[in-house]
Formats: structure tokens, sequence, C-alpha cells
């Protein structure tokens, strides 16, 4: 159950995350108005340098998400993965106090890491 329920997230997640990758590349101005950003020329650059790193968080999924299929070694991207999310959450919360990113990325970490740790005690 935890290792269907791993694969789950991450199919959610990779969903997600390519999504706001193609809408930074594709879609710029509905996808920044989502997040209350003007787009100029500024904001248009970090938008375009974001949607890079939304692109290798995409593909690190995925390779995360063949491991778990494939019955590879998946802990530790699972785990950098986890780590991420969970950092993301509480420093945007900490900087700009949006609870929603609290929310949000850190609990998908949280429990990333916690069937990742199931799906490994089930496995052994």
């Amino acid at each position: 159950m935890a290792r269907k329920s791993l694969i789950l997230l991450l199919i959610i997640s990779l969903i997600l995350e390519f999504a706001l990758c193609i809408g930074g590349f594709f879609f710029p101005e509905p996808t920044f108005k989502q997040f209350g950003v003007v787009l100029n020329n500024e904001t248009a650059f970090l938008g375009y340098v974001i949607s890079w790193f939304l692109m290798f968080v995409s593909i690190i999924i995925g390779i995360a998400l063949w491991q778990v299929i494939n019955n590879a070694a998946y802990k530790t991207l699972c785990f950098v993965l986890s780590f991420w999310w969970i950092g993301i959450g509480v420093g945007i919360f900490l900087i700009f106090k949006k609870p929603d990113n609290l929310i949000l990325d850190s609990a998908k970490g949280l429990l990333l890491a916690t069937l990742t740790q199931l799906s490994l005690v089930k496995r052994s």
C-alpha cells in the first residue's frame, strides 16, 4: 500500500511540477498571474530561469518514479525530493509569510519521506 501511494504521489507531483514548467515557458502571463506577479522583462527572465529549474525537478521526479516502479534504489532520490519540498515550504513561510506553501510543499515533502520509509520497511 505504501509503495502504491508513493507512486501516486510521485505521479501527481510530476504532473504539477511539469505543468508549472510548461506554464512558465509557454504561458508566462497566466502562470505569473496565479502567483500575483506582473509580467515584465525582469520577471519574464526570472520566470524562464525558474522554468528550467522546474524542468530539472520534473526530470528528477520522473527518474525517482521510474526507480520506484522498477524496484531500483529509489530511497536517495525520494528523500532528496522530500527535503527539497520541505525546505521550499518552510523557507517561503519564514521569508514571505505564505502558509499555503508551508502546507502544500512541506506536507508533500513529509508525506514523500514517510511513504518512502514505509515502502522500504515493507520491502525488507
